[in-house]
């Protein structure tokens, strides 16, 4: 074991932190996992029991949480990690509206918090800073694509947040010279996505309709367009970052977009359902300030890191249907 890499990972309980947490496994990773306290714990590890990762003996979880600098000093202190990655978050773009401030406390400070305490403890570890496309806002390239290199101009609390997170860990890799790579993912999914993001939200909402245990299924702007992935495509992606000689930032990205309609069509006409007779709009989950189109530009990850996605839009929702019918 002494001859093992260590990995700690901030928001393992999550779609991609249990996704993260296998991959690291099967690559014979000793996996640090950070969980903060909650007063009803008993799913708060249902994603690492369904990925069968909860009772490997590779796998340590400690309580802390990023808003608590002092408690990722004690864990990066007690197993000093060579790769590091931040995936914890208040990651809900339409809830960064209703708590702001707490959004922005968990990613912006939490993020500072973070590389505080790696600067002090293990400076020469390598860390993956969870990016996400909703730092570009509507700024869109003249080809329609985000990439590395498009205007950051957020339209949500959480893309604010994650900007000044993004900033400073970059700021911080060229001032002290730490390794961190800031990965600027795009929308992604997978069976494991919480019920309240509208890919999942539309999978178990049809299936409820199948199955006669509802009607009506209430979603906002239909026509908000998005480049979906998978998430066990993506969490490659953060791996391959961390085992490159020099830190860089990159887009991942299939480079395809759909509209939130055109995930309940496929989704309902999977399931034989018709979509007008059963979708209503509530004004309740539009944004205050819409974000209407992303498309994500992958060519520097595929080109410099060999990153390639093995999942489509339509594998992505068939495997999310199949998992939701299995429950």
């Amino acid at each position: 074991m002494s001859e093992c890499k260590t990995a700690f990972i901030t928001g393992i309980n999550g779609q991609d932190g249990s996704y993260l947490t296998e991959l690291l496994l099967s690559k014979g990773y000793h996996v640090v996992g950070l969980v903060r306290r909650l007063s009803v714990p008993e799913s708060q590890t249902s994603r690492l029991e369904e990925a069968g990762v909860y009772n490997n003996p590779d796998v340590a979880l400690e309580y802390g949480d990023l808003t608590d600098q002092a408690s990722l000093v004690r864990i990066l202190n007690k197993y000093k990690p060579q790769e590091i990655y931040n995936l914890a978050a208040q990651s809900h773009v339409r809830v960064s509206f209703d708590a702001p401030q707490f959004t922005t406390d968990t990613i912006a400070m939490g993020t500072l918090n973070l590389i505080e305490a790696m600067k002090e403890v293990c400076p020469h570890a390598k860390m993956y800073q969870a990016g996400s496309s909703e730092m570009f806002g509507n700024s869109i390239d003249a080809d329609g694509f985000q990439r590395e290199t498009t205007a950051m101009i957020p339209v949500s609390p959480y893309g604010c947040a994650k900007v000044f997170a993004h900033n400073i860990c970059r700021n911080y890799r060229e001032a002290y010279k730490l390794f961190i790579c800031n990965g600027i993912l795009f929308n992604h999914e997978s069976p494991r996505r919480g019920g309240n993001f509208v890919t999942n939200k539309i999978v178990k909402g049809a299936i409820k309709i199948m199955r006669g245990e509802s009607k009506t299924l209430s979603l906002g702007n239909l026509q908000a367009t998005r480049d979906w992935g998978h998430s066990k495509d993506y969490v490659k992606a953060m791996w391959m970052m961390l085992q490159q000689e020099h830190p860089q930032d990159f887009v991942c990205a299939t480079g395809v977009s759909h509209t939130v309609q055109d995930v309940v069509n496929f989704v309902f006409k999977k399931l034989d359902l018709c979509p007008e007779q059963h979708i209503t709009i509530d004004p309740k989950y539009f944004r205050p300030e819409e974000l209407d189109d992303l498309k994500g530009d992958s060519t520097k990850l595929r080109q410099m890191l060999g990153w390639k996605p093995e999942y489509t839009f339509e594998s992505l929702l068939e495997e999310m249907i199949e998992h939701g019918l299995s429950k």
